[in-house]
């Protein structure tokens, strides 16, 4: 019997050796993070001119403007302005975070990066944060696939109501877009609660007008139909049948994979306060 191949985990990544060989060193760092603050070049923060001259101080290199003399750092605005760490310890992470299986929990960001606990959770927090405002801004277009779906569940240490009604589950909606070959090209997930209002905010924020939607008979997903081209409702059922049938078979590979990954990860996780954050990494492992 021949186990059928993910193709979602399968896609090509980054290497570490490769990783290394473009991101190594604190200069390489540097010229990649000012690669993509200034793709055109450096412009002034303060007047927008693109005159300037560079020079070192403290180990630290600066632009300085020469119309309005401002001086900045390629860190200035960014999460990494007032670390002591390394470019290359932040760079490293973010690598581990994004090419990751599964999502990496902070213990075994310390053991990767030689730092304590407490600055390996800062580290994967921030860029956790960082990461989940980008996608919020996210919007899909095409086809979608849009299921709704829960994560954790009752903890031991927080003992509460069984099923839906735990306090540590939280309900999300996953969405996926497919492209014309029928393989999955952005993804959105959003924790939300399944109302009629929430499910219509939710689709203003995340869904271009033009949008085809599929998604199963959940009543609250009545609302796409007022705010996208069209909405298909197909009533899978329950159980095994449901998680297979093949108008969802996308958005159901990858809800899989987030569980799997986080159930993976973590042996006690607060999905209440931590569920978006830990969401958004595993989407950006899955980014096609």
């Amino acid at each position: 019997m021949v186990m059928a191949i993910n193709q979602v985990q399968m896609q090509p990544g980054l290497s570490l050796v490769e990783f290394m060989q473009r991101y190594g060193s604190q200069s390489q760092c540097e010229q990649a993070l000012a690669t993509a603050r200034w793709p055109n070049g450096f412009v002034c923060p303060a007047c927008r001119s693109n005159l300037h001259t560079r020079f070192e101080r403290d180990d630290r290199g600066y632009w300085q403007c020469r119309r309005c003399r401002h001086q900045t750092t390629v860190t200035a605005g960014t999460i990494f302005a007032s670390s002591k760490l390394a470019l290359t310890t932040w760079f490293l992470a973010m690598h581990l975070l994004t090419q990751a299986k599964n999502n990496v929990s902070a213990l075994e960001l310390r053991r990767q990066l030689g730092v304590n606990w407490r600055t390996a959770w800062r580290i994967k927090h921030k860029l956790m944060q960082v990461m989940l405002e980008r996608e919020s801004r996210r919007q899909l277009s095409g086809r979608v696939e849009i299921d709704d779906a829960y994560l954790g569940g009752e903890r031991t240490a927080e003992p509460g109501k069984a099923g839906r009604g735990s306090p540590n589950k939280v309900p999300f909606v996953i969405a996926v877009s497919t492209l014309d070959q029928d393989k999955p090209h952005q993804v959105v997930l959003h924790c939300t609660s399944f109302t009629t209002e929430n499910i219509r905010d939710w689709a203003n924020a995340s869904l271009c007008g033009d949008t085809e939607t599929v998604s199963d008979g959940l009543l609250a997903f009545r609302a796409l139909r007022e705010e996208v081209a069209s909405h298909h409702v197909i009533i899978t059922g329950s159980g095994r049948a449901a998680a297979q049938h093949p108008e969802f078979r996308w958005v159901n590979t990858l809800l899989g994979n987030l569980k799997t990954a986080i159930n993976g990860t973590y042996h006690g996780f607060k999905f209440a306060k931590y569920a978006p954050r830990e969401v958004v990494e595993y989407l950006s492992d899955t980014r096609p």
